[in-house]
């Protein structure tokens, strides 16, 4: 499928492609990586001796070649080797180049994509290494396998160490980690196709490799690649794909996904924040859902929720609408009878008074609520203004999320239903802690193509005017 080249609006995924990644896929994130990557031009030709029939069979090398890379490897590389009897990683069984070294030498070359130097990362090195490398030549071979790796740790630190933006972590645990030689190299060693961890940049995110594809395509416009960068900064923020159960927000799309691992266990529309009241980046663990809860009022909404309608209608009006007046917001605050506060001085600010709606069927957190912590307040919950779902544009809330299918994502996060229960603020611990990101992506990978959307919260013109004052 080409590229869409457009802006274009939001749309919504079909209820029948629950299962399916933003992608369009139902098979997880992996599959469609090569491919959408070779698609757009990116790979690089290989040599002829590197197509040549068995070059992607397991590397095993010849004894020679394993006690050249033995004495060869440095201090750096020495350990991972040591660890496979110094069986080569880019040469293969009948001592030919694997596809894998050439296209790791296009990314370094074209490592301005990134934002990185690539004289930084040593390419002419690596270059000359590939081409002495004879079949019949155990010294060329060996310095090609070891000049591959060095080169391929360079660049996957150079990416893990490359600014991104802006995220609120929960833990250092959720942020990405410029791994070692060793961990870098036993990732590569383990993926079932070298060439596709390296096409797919497997170290990443798997939004990034098609992102950076699209910026080296002369398919975009000079302000589609601007847009294109912004997400790959922002896609930078997110570590690379983790085993178990996650999750993900889109705030650009207003959608959520439920990961585990590479597959998509479902997805869901979501409403997100206003664009003055913006759902922030940030990245949590989900531990906890609370049943039946209470609606705790921000203070910025009591003067037109709460204040102004007792003002209005009398004190009769909060609980007629389920709402109770606490003394504070310690969680022993007592109770107090709205007849008996002084309205005029709550107006006024001076006096102080806090409220919260009661569990209920009108109740504005609806039947649960998913909780991550965060000084930011934010959190996940059911609603009961089903009409706002059905809009293209979802973009209403405080900052919260709120979701189409609560009862749903409490079933996946606990492993069997939400239970029921008529007590206020039910606590239910999720068995296992939970990864959450949320994100915002005005150009996401989908359905083989580059979808684009509307910059609601207009960080994206944010990152431009940055980028020109460092010019």
């Amino acid at each position: 499928m080409p590229a869409r080249r457009r802006f274009s609006p939001p749309t919504t995924i079909a209820a029948g492609n629950a299962g399916r990644d933003p992608l369009g896929n139902s098979s997880g994130l992996t599959a469609w990586l090569l491919p959408l990557v070779l698609g757009l031009g990116v790979a690089p030709a290989c040599p002829a001796q590197a197509r040549a029939p068995g070059v992607a069979a397991a590397s095993s090398g010849g004894p020679a070649l394993r006690l050249e890379i033995g004495k060869r490897a440095g201090k750096d590389l020495r350990a991972f080797y040591a660890a496979r009897g110094n069986r080569p990683l880019w040469i293969a069984a009948d001592n030919l180049v694997q596809p894998a070294a050439q296209i790791l030498l296009h990314q370094i070359e074209t490592a301005e994509l990134d934002g990185i130097k690539p004289r930084s990362l040593k390419p002419g090195t690596l270059r000359d290494a590939l081409a002495k490398a004879a079949p019949g030549d155990v010294a060329s071979l060996a310095r090609a396998e070891l000049n591959a790796s060095q080169a391929y740790v360079r660049l996957v630190r150079a990416l893990r160490k490359a600014p991104h933006a802006p995220m609120i972590y929960e833990t250092e645990a959720l942020a990405p980690v410029v791994p070692t030689a060793m961990a870098a190299l036993q990732r590569a060693a383990a993926a079932k196709s070298l060439a596709g961890y390296v096409q797919g940049m497997g170290w990443m995110h798997p939004f990034y490799a098609p992102l950076r594809a699209a910026m080296g395509s002369a398919q975009y416009s000079g302000e589609q690649r601007q847009v294109i960068r912004a997400n790959m900064d922002r896609v930078r923020a997110l570590p690379p794909m983790i085993a178990g159960r996650w999750v993900m927000v889109d705030a650009a799309s207003a959608r959520l996904w439920m990961y585990d691992g590479g597959t998509v266990a479902g997805t869901m529309r979501v409403v997100v924040g206003k664009p003055e009241t913006q759902t922030p980046a940030m990245a949590g663990f989900l531990r906890y859902a609370i049943v039946n809860p209470y609606w705790n009022l921000p203070d910025d909404l009591m003067p037109s929720r709460v204040t102004d309608k007792a003002l209005a209608h009398g004190p009769g009006y909060l609980a007629a609408n389920g709402y109770q007046v606490l003394a504070g917001w310690d969680d022993d605050a007592p109770v107090l009878d709205p007849g008996k506060v002084d309205w005029q001085a709550v107006a006024a600010g001076q006096q102080s008074v806090r409220a919260r709606q009661l569990p209920g069927p009108g109740n504005f957190m609806g039947a649960a609520k998913f909780m991550f912590p965060n000084a930011q307040g934010i959190y996940l919950h059911d609603t009961p203004e089903r009409e706002l779902l059905a809009k293209d544009a979802r973009y209403f809330s405080n900052g919260c999320v709120r979701l189409e299918a609560a009862a749903k994502f409490g079933r996946w996060l606990l492993g069997k239903p939400l239970p029921r229960s008529r007590t206020p603020e039910l606590r239910v611990e999720l068995p296992v802690p939970v990864p959450i990101f949320i994100t915002y992506l005005t150009a996401m990978p989908e359905g083989g193509a580059i979808r684009f959307r509307p910059d609601v919260y207009g960080r994206d013109a944010v990152r431009q005017r940055l980028a020109v004052k460092r010019r």
